[in-house]
């Protein structure tokens, strides 16, 4: 669960701090909201990848 959790809040971070720029409303823009998609799914495909290469090494040895 720490794991799960300190993934979630480092993809929230960097998304966060990439994509969010306009503090005037309470809502992301159109701009924004594509941005935060495209960083959660590139960010989560990173995270699945770098897993299953461990997994693969582990077994190899």
């Amino acid at each position: 669960m720490r794991d799960f959790m300190r993934l979630y809040s480092n993809l929230v971070q960097r998304c966060f701090d990439d994509c969010a720029n306009d503090f005037t409303t309470k809502s992301l823009n159109g701009k924004e909201e594509s941005c935060v998609n495209k960083c959660a799914d590139k960010f989560l495909k990173h995270s699945e990848r770098v897993g299953a290469r461990f997994a693969e090494l582990s077994q190899s040895v």
